[in-house]
């Protein structure tokens, strides 16, 4: 199929904008592949250190004559996504071992859950984590050891920060190896009305504890599409995960076989293997157009929209807001899924999953078909669905049409027409919404505002009945140059439960949201932000504010150019819980628009 022409045209400008960029990037990693893993020229001193607590792979490790691969992992216990990977290791050492190579666990990286943080100080930590996780992961590569890195990581800022090292490290192979989404609980969409409840006072902590632990109840991924699971569907979409491997559960024969067969494609991907394949070489301008196609297609998570274009700087590549808008505007939504639906991602995976949108996709013309992988070339591979036959791993064609319609569509009959998010502006600057999650009655509201310090102010208003007609709730100061852009899902029980009594509300924000948040049309990501300047410090209680999604539109009917910027105490919020080691990240960092990124930027201004 030929490829779109909005696409084409979108790609072509990626790559004009990003050319001396790109082009210096790329000449620094075939710098870096030619000089190859220093391992074999390490003295003998060196190579000591490396390989002291290797057991009966010192020899192999040190004689530099077999394939050795760096491990980086996310793994701990406390987190469910993250605690399948205990036992990682051990499987792809002894994986390597049975293919004459070695494996070495690099380093480890934080891997912290926004689910746990959400509405507590150490949520304003939760964004600049990924820069804290790209750092932890390039002091494990800086050893310079490896001919292949193994990536083990799964939640929100974990695979971007982990792709962003990739990129920095792009002259060594790599692959993602997930870990799954545990098996379904109790419906997210039951989970939901019950925090609405709770929320309305209707019913104490302990019966929502209750239906909270029913729904987040074992190993892997939360089930619903929030950022952890629109980072798995990324990696099959740029290329970095083995086809069909983001949905498998956790525990099963067919997930350990994934995870050793990753082990044995990395091989074959190394300098010494018989495919050489760079991440440099898969993370091009294709790969990125191509995870933008993938996020609009199934209404993934806003977070992306800000980690797609910091995961791009590391590759020498300078992804817009416009770009997404583009994309989004030919893009039909062809999934729902919790919060944009009731279904989980099991429910997707079964109904013809990733092997099923990709193949809709792809015939469209949608998607960039000549992309390098590390399955090999060309995106057709990740239309087909990897089975057991015996103990052996096999690829079968993945499924023609969908096997059920209210969750899964053809393009011939989409959910939506356009993306599932969408890019608005105007006079307060640009932002973006989840407008897949967003009733047909809610898409245009035009309503007085009202300003608030922070949510806990928004939640005391709301529980005093004060909001008794349409609203715009208006939260600025929660940028990452303020507060490290906190998500604010702790807000949606409360607005939803207004929307419930036929109030018309919104909320407008240079803060974030949650992967899982829907429902109540929501602002995000405002920019320029309050700190910076930005027009939403200046809205006043009672500014009449227009958000329009068909429109693309945000604005407030208010002359604001004469008027002072409120004013908020940010440094009250810069110590405690870890937060004053966090100041050089929002002393240094970009726009939302740009990636809300620290690294590879210069500064906020």
């Amino acid at each position: 199929m030929t490829l779109h022409p909005a696409i084409a045209a979108v790609t072509d400008r990626i790559r004009a904008r990003s050319a001396p960029g790109r082009s210096a990037y790329l000449a620094r990693m075939e710098a870096a592949r030619a000089a190859g893993p220093a391992r074999a020229h390490l003295s003998c001193s060196n190579m000591a250190h490396a390989v002291a607590a290797a057991g009966a792979d010192q020899a192999a490790i040190a004689g530099g004559q077999v394939a050795n691969l760096g491990i980086v992992t996310a793994y701990n216990d406390m987190l469910s996504a993250h605690q399948p990977y205990e036992h990682y290791p051990e499987l792809i050492r002894a994986t390597a071992r049975a293919l004459g190579a070695t494996a070495q666990v690099a380093g480890g990286v934080p891997a912290m859950c926004d689910g746990v943080t959400q509405g507590q100080p150490g949520m304003e930590l939760s964004l600049f984590s990924r820069e804290v996780i790209a750092l932890s992961a390039a002091v494990a590569l800086s050893h310079n050891c490896f001919d292949a890195t193994l990536f083990l990581g799964v939640c929100d800022k974990i695979v971007p920060g982990l792709v962003i090292a990739a990129a920095t490290f792009g002259h060594v192979p790599a692959i993602f190896v997930p870990a799954g989404p545990m098996t379904s609980g109790q419906s997210n969409g039951v989970t939901s009305a019950v925090r609405q409840r709770f929320a309305a006072g209707e019913i104490g902590r302990d019966e929502l504890m209750a239906a909270e632990r029913a729904t987040y109840h074992g190993p892997g991924t939360c089930t619903f599409y929030g950022t952890a699971n629109t980072n798995q569907m990324l990696m099959e979409f740029m290329g970095l995960h083995l086809p069909g491997a983001s949905f498998v559960n956790p525990g099963t024969p067919l997930r350990e076989a994934l995870t050793r067969a990753a082990v044995a494609r990395a091989l074959a991907i190394t300098a010494r293997g018989t495919e050489h394949t760079p991440v440099a070489g898969i993370l091009d301008e294709r790969a990125f157009v191509n995870g933008i196609v993938g996020l609009m297609a199934s209404g993934g998570s806003t977070n992306l929209v800000m980690h797609l274009p910091a995961m791009a700087r590391a590759a020498g590549i300078d992804l817009r807001l416009e770009d997404f808008a583009a994309i989004s505007e030919v893009v039909p939504l062809l999934l729902k899924v919790y919060p944009n639906g009731l279904a989980d991602v099991n429910h997707f995976h079964a109904a013809g999953g990733l092997a099923f949108l990709i193949g809709e996709l792809l015939a469209g013309g949608l998607l960039h078909a000549d992309v390098t992988t590390v399955a090999g070339p060309g995106l057709e591979r990740y239309t087909r669905e990897p089975r057991l036959a015996g103990d052996s791993l096999i690829e079968v064609a993945g499924p023609a049409q969908s096997h059920n319609s209210a969750i899964l569509r053809p393009l011939s009959d989409p959910f939506l027409p356009s993306g599932g998010i969408a890019r608005l502006s105007g006079n307060l600057g640009e932002s973006v919404i989840k407008a897949s999650a967003v009733a047909p009655g809610n898409r245009l509201i035009e309503a007085p505002a009202r300003v608030f310090c922070d949510q806990d102010a928004v939640k005391r208003a709301v529980r005093a009945g004060e909001i008794t007609s349409d609203t715009v709730f208006v939260v600025p100061w929660q940028g990452p140059a303020a507060r490290g852009m906190p998500e604010l899902h702790s807000l949606i029980p409360a607005l939803s439960n207004l929307i419930d009594r036929g109030l018309k509300v919104a909320l407008v924000t240079d803060g974030r949201m949650s992967g899982a948040s829907g429902k109540v049309p929501s602002a995000i990501h405002t920019s320029p932000e309050a700190a910076c300047g930005g027009a939403i410090g200046r809205i006043q209680d009672g500014d009449m504010i227009r958000l329009d999604i068909a429109a693309g539109r945000l604005e407030v009917m208010a002359d604001l150019a004469g008027r002072a910027p409120g004013t908020y105490d940010i440094a009250a919020h810069g110590a405690g819980m870890g937060r004053e080691l966090f100041g050089i990240f929002r002393d240094a960092v970009g726009p939302a628009t740009t990636g809300a990124a620290a690294l590879f930027n210069g500064g906020n201004g």
